[in-house]
């Protein structure tokens, strides 16, 4: 099992293909084997790096809060791109994932040849909503555990579009969301989604950002929409994709879509033909 002992932790990760590197990180609800449609697809042509964040086994699960926070798992990142001897890599994301993968880029440019956020920046808007929400799912895993929560949560408004379109790639997710480790999941919560700055607070580094970037979103993805759009609109660098019909997995909804887009982009950038204003 390849174990990378970065940050003060033991991080799991996988690399497949050779070329050079795309590294993904994976949302919340997820684990690296969220990326397989894309690891298949891209690791014929890339080095493809996808490795669970701390929090989720077989990674270490640390028992403090004050070992959590997006900060930290930048560092993690940063980290483990080091131990592996990566000076500079496609950077990707999807949610929990997207947000670390674009302040990745803010603190290390140099390293970022391109950025990919996928159903990045849920809470920038509908705090009034999306906070106490948050806290009472927080505490539904820490009394119930996700062996109980998984297929009620995998039932939201932007989750139910997987099901609809991949019954059993659908259920393959909630299999794999209720082994997820309860109280990693809990401080992941508390102490990253919840207190992440809103995109909308950075945007002025985001006006400085040169780097090449490729958003998605989903279109029934509600809490997404709008921190896709105020990347695109203040990212000099930033392309917008929004995919109908679609909720927060779209790169399980819809990988046909989401690879073809995600290689059209890294071809562009490649070529020199993707713009940066």
């Amino acid at each position: 099992m390849p174990i990378a002992n970065v940050n003060g932790v033991n991080l799991y990760y996988e690399t497949t293909g050779e070329g050079f590197p795309l590294v993904l990180s994976h949302e919340f609800a997820g684990t690296c084997q969220s990326w397989e449609p894309q690891v298949r697809f891209f690791s014929r042509r890339y080095r493809v790096i996808t490795y669970n964040h701390r929090g989720f086994p077989p990674s270490d699960v640390p028992e403090a809060a004050s070992s959590y926070s997006q900060d930290i798992l930048v560092e993690d990142l940063y980290q483990l791109l080091r131990y592996l001897k990566i000076k500079e890599a496609y950077i990707g994301g999807c949610s929990m994932g997207g947000g670390v993968a674009l302040n990745f880029g803010l603190a290390h440019p140099e390293m970022t040849r391109a950025l990919i956020l996928a159903a990045t920046g849920a809470g920038t808007t509908g705090r009034e909503t999306f906070e106490p929400k948050l806290k009472g799912m927080a505490r539904q895993i820490e009394t119930e555990g996700w062996a109980v929560v998984a297929e009620r949560y995998a039932h939201e408004p932007n989750r139910v579009q997987l099901l609809r379109k991949d019954p059993r790639g659908w259920q393959e997710f909630v299999d794999e969301l209720s082994a997820h480790s309860n109280p990693g999941s809990v401080h992941l919560i508390r102490e990253v989604i919840i207190k992440r700055p809103p995109i909308s607070a950075l945007e002025t580094q985001l006006k400085r950002c040169k780097i090449p970037a490729l958003v998605m979103v989903g279109d029934e993805d509600d809490l997404s929409i709008d921190p896709s759009l105020i990347m695109k609109e203040h990212m000099p660098g930033a392309g917008l994709l929004v995919l109908p019909q679609s909720g927060h997995a779209i790169n399980l909804e819809e990988p046909a879509i989401f690879n073809r887009a995600l290689l059209d982009f890294l071809t562009a950038v490649e070529a020199g033909k993707w713009v940066v204003r």
